[in-house]
C-alpha cells in the first residue's frame, strides 16, 4: 500500500476475457466516483486502448441500463505487448497526459499482472476487481461472472439430458476451464452428471470406462460426462475417442459449450457482487489503498495484494469432488 495522493480523476478498464457482470462493476465504479465528486474516464479495449488513448468521459447516464447486459460496454482485448517496459511507460504517460490519477482494472490474473506493474514501476494507484468466469483468482470466494456461467452450463446440460435419455446416448460435455475445474465441478453436481473430469485431477480412462460399465449393469441407459477443457485426457473429444476405443458398443456424442458460458444477462448474484466490488474499489482508492484486488470472502470485503492474487489460485473443493462421485452412483 502507498499513501494516497490527491485523486481527482479515476480511469476504469476491462481486460482479458469478458464475463457477465462486468457492466455492473463499471456502473458501480462510475456512480461511486461521481458520488464522491470524482471524474471518471472509461478506457476502451483494455490495455490496448490505454496505449492508443481511447478514453471517454463518463457520467451517471453513461452507465444507465447496463446492469442487466452481459459483456462489457468498454470492450476488452488481450495486450501481450504490455509485457514490454517501454510500452508500459507509454501507457503511464498517456494516463498522466489525460490527468488520470488512479485506475480500476476489472479482469483476471493476467490483467492484474499488468496493473501490478503500473503500480510498482510508476507508483500509480491501482485497484483490481476480479472479473472472470473461471473463479480461480485467489482472494475472493467468487469472481464476477462465475455464477452466471455455471447457470448457463446447467441449463444447457439439462437440455442435453433429455436427448441422451431419449436415444440411450453418452454425452461428453466440455465446459470452459483451461486451468481450473470450478465450472465443471459445480455443473456436474447440479445436473447429476455421471462423471466429472477436471484439470486438478488426473483423468484415468480405464477407471472411467469401468465406471461407465458399472452404470450399464445398473440399467443406466444414458450418461452425462462433464469435461473441463483443460483436463489432461485431451478434452471432451480426446476422452470420447479413448472411451470409444475401449467400449466400441457405446454410442457417444460430444458437445462443447464454448463461449456461450461467457455471454448472457448476469445473474442476480453476479450483479450484486459486481456492484459491491466496484463500489469498494473506488472507496479503496479514496482511502489510500493501492496495489490490491478487492474480493469478498465469507461475506466480508477483503484486500489481497496483486503479488499474491497474481501468483496464487483458488483450489477446487476436493470434498465437493468426492460428493459429486458419490451422488452419481
Amino acid at each position: 500500500m502507498r499513501t494516497r495522493k490527491n485523486i481527482r480523476r479515476i480511469g476504469v478498464l476491462t481486460s482479458g476475457g469478458d464475463s457477465p457482470g462486468m457492466n455492473a462493476a463499471i456502473r458501480a465504479v462510475v456512480r461511486t466516483a461521481i458520488y464522491n465528486n470524482l471524474e471518471v474516464v472509461g478506457i476502451m479495449r483494455g490495455y490496448s486502448g490505454l496505449l492508443s488513448k481511447q478514453f471517454m468521459s463518463m457520467q451517471s447516464h453513461s452507465v444507465s441500463k447496463i446492469i442487466s447486459q452481459g459483456g462489457t460496454m468498454l470492450k476488452s482485448s488481450r495486450c501481450p505487448e504490455f509485457k514490454n517496459p517501454e510500452v508500459r511507460k507509454v501507457a503511464y504517460e498517456n494516463l498522466q497526459e489525460s490527468c488520470i490519477d488512479a485506475l480500476v482494472v476489472i479482469g483476471g490474473d493476467g490483467s492484474f499482472r499488468g496493473a501490478n506493474l503500473l503500480f510498482k514501476e510508476f507508483g500509480l494507484p491501482v485497484v483490481g476487481v476480479p472479473g472472470t468466469i473461471d473463479n480461480d483468482i485467489y482472494g475472493t470466494d467468487f469472481t464476477i461472472g462465475f455464477d452466471t456461467a455455471i447457470n448457463t452450463a446447467v441449463s444447457a446440460v439439462d437440455k442435453l439430458r433429455d436427448t441422451a435419455d431419449s436415444h440411450n446416448l453418452i454425452f461428453f460435455v466440455e465446459v470452459m476451464g483451461r486451468d481450473a475445474g470450478f465450472i465443471a465441478l459445480n455443473t456436474s453436481i447440479a445436473t447429476g452428471a455421471e462423471a466429472t473430469l477436471v484439470p486438478e485431477i488426473h483423468t484415468d480412462i480405464d477407471k472411467l470406462c469401468s465406471y461407465m460399465e458399472l452404470d450399464r449393469r445398473k440399467n443406466k441407459t444414458s450418461s452425462i460426462i462433464i469435461v473441463a477443457e483443460g483436463e489432461d485426457g485431451g478434452g471432451a473429444i480426446g476422452v470420447a475417442q479413448k472411451v470409444k476405443e475401449r467400449l466400441p458398443n457405446y454410442e457417444a456424442r460430444v458437445t462443447t459449450l464454448g463461449h456461450i458460458q461467457r455471454g448472457g444477462s448476469p445473474s442476480c448474484n453476479d450483479r450484486v457482487l459486481a456492484s459491491l466490488l466496484g463500489h469498494e474499489a473506488v472507496n479503496a482508492l479514496i482511502s489510500g489503498r493501492s496495489g490490491v484486488m478487492i474480493g469478498q470472502m465469507q461475506n466480508q470485503v477483503v484486500f489481497t495484494p496483486f503479488d499474491e492474487a497474481c501468483t496464487r489460485h483458488n483450489e477446487i473443493n476436493k470434498k465437493l469432488y468426492e460428493i459429486s462421485r458419490i451422488l452419481s452412483l
